[in-house]
């Protein structure tokens, strides 16, 4: 890929994280001109732009993404996640014939590191820190986790070596415009609805998720969830070693027995990795991401004492069932990371037998809450309702004729209400259901200021 990009004028579209890490390996590599563009206006941008000052090939174009950016002497137009992919910008460099890649695909040209790939429609971020933590358990000499967590995958080049391991948290965002982008450890999760604002139909959201594993060989692994019908149907096209992980015994991968959790291999004596009840991280779909992870980090050499060790010491990651305070005999609880409905179903089963008052709402994308609305209606006693989405909820929570719910205007107004309506022994959860764009930056952002709205209602 050098070659087209040494001397060459090239192409980012987006400044976001991504973007700008795009933007600053294509300049250490020898790029000739690099137009980083973005439909946000330029009093939106300092931040971004004061970071592509630093870059002195870098020609920045704001508050749109003009179609004649993409012209005959351009060589590569790079993507960055969550840049909506129907702009003109993309199908004018498809009809030039120009190369059109994802900052993931343009990273691994690059990485000498071997990579573990994560993806699916919940639990990628949790899984990703915990495969990482079992790798450096197991004494790797080098471990890094990219993608969605941690740093953009271009920023990992050239910070770790052929003898170090990344772990990257993959979006379907960031593999639908892939071409060789291949992990040697590649997990598929789960699969439920999301993003059919961006993708269009369901079927194309599946399709960028399975082509984690497009580029695989025989001496690669799938780890894929045996109890998600979609993931599992998957096993048929694998080329390489395939390890499942799910609730019972499994042929090979991961799986329980005996409330252990349990490494199966054919031929040899299952060994238990440890008891259900010392897997620290809650909820029951966070055992499955812990199986997830021990697969993940057995197919690259994790031994299983240290995959023990370490699943008993994860505790989880921040936003995402992360216990924030308990004020007045209540507890509070920031799930910001909760970006669509199947995260947040899991969130309300993590706490059985709590009485609940739950905060969601956010930007709307696509999502229908049905399911949702029903389990809502069984678990939560008061709903606080927010954002793009709220009447979209409120109304299919009129259907299940479940009334006890607010309309408020933001999050201050949210937590206020919360506590109203929150007595000794109950549990605030904000778990939105929705992407935080319609009022945050991002869900960091949204659960950072839960965090502290949660924590002035001590003063």
């Amino acid at each position: 890929m050098i070659d087209i990009i040494r001397g060459k004028e090239l192409l980012v579209v987006g400044m976001a994280r991504s973007g700008i890490a795009a933007a600053r390996l294509l300049a250490d590599l020898g790029a000739g001109k690099i137009t980083v563009t973005d439909c946000k206006p330029a009093d939106d941008l300092g931040n971004e732009l004061a970071a592509l000052a630093a870059i002195k090939a870098a020609v920045v174009v704001t508050g749109g993404n003009p179609p004649d950016l993409v012209h005959p002497g351009l060589s590569l137009v790079i993507k960055s996640p969550g840049v909506t992919p129907d702009l003109e910008i993309f199908s004018r460099a498809v009809q030039m014939k120009i190369p059109l890649i994802s900052e993931i695909e343009l990273a691994y040209a690059f990485i000498k590191a071997p990579l573990v790939g994560i993806t699916g429609t919940n639990g990628k971020t949790t899984t990703t820190a915990l495969t990482a933590e079992i790798l450096k358990e197991s004494r790797f000499s080098q471990v890094m986790t990219a993608g969605n967590i941690g740093v953009p995958l271009c920023e990992a080049v050239g910070k770790i070596g052929s003898s170090g391991i990344i772990v990257a948290e993959l979006s379907s965002f960031q593999l639908e415009d892939i071409r060789r982008f291949r992990p040697a450890v590649a997990v598929f999760l789960n699969f439920e609805e999301d993003h059919l604002d961006y993708h269009g139909t369901i079927g194309r959201y599946f399709q960028a998720k399975a082509r984690i594993f497009e580029n695989q060989s025989a001496a690669d692994f799938a780890v894929l969830n045996a109890g998600d019908k979609a993931a599992a149907a998957l096993a048929a096209k694998m080329p390489g070693t395939v390890l499942w992980f799910g609730k019972a015994p499994q042929q090979k991968g991961v799986g329980l027995d005996n409330e252990h959790l349990v490494l199966f291999n054919p031929g040899r004596k299952p060994e238990p990795i440890c008891r259900v009840s010392e897997v620290a991280i809650p909820g029951e779909h966070n055992l499955e991401n812990a199986m997830a992870a021990a697969a993940a980090a057995w197919a690259a050499g994790a031994d299983p004492a240290a995959i023990g060790r370490a699943l008993r010491a994860f505790r989880g990651i921040e936003h995402r069932l992360e216990f924030v305070d308990r004020i007045n005999e209540v507890e509070y609880v920031n799930d910001s990371k909760g970006t669509n409905p199947g995260a947040t179903l899991r969130a309300l089963a993590s706490f059985p037998g709590k009485r609940k008052i739950l905060i969601a709402g956010g930007m709307d994308k696509g999502a229908d809450f049905t399911q949702l609305a029903r389990v809502i209606a069984e678990e939560v006693s008061f709903l606080v309702l927010l954002g793009e989405t709220k009447g979209k909820i409120a109304a299919a929570m009129e259907q299940t004729g479940f009334r006890d719910y607010i309309l408020v205007a933001d999050l201050e107004e949210a937590v206020d209400r919360a506590q109203r309506a929150a007595s000794a022994g109950d549990l605030v959860l904000l778990s939105p259901a929705c992407a935080s764009w319609d009022m945050f930056k991002n869900f960091e952002v949204r659960g950072n200021r839960f965090k502290e709205l949660v924590h002035a209602l001590k003063c």
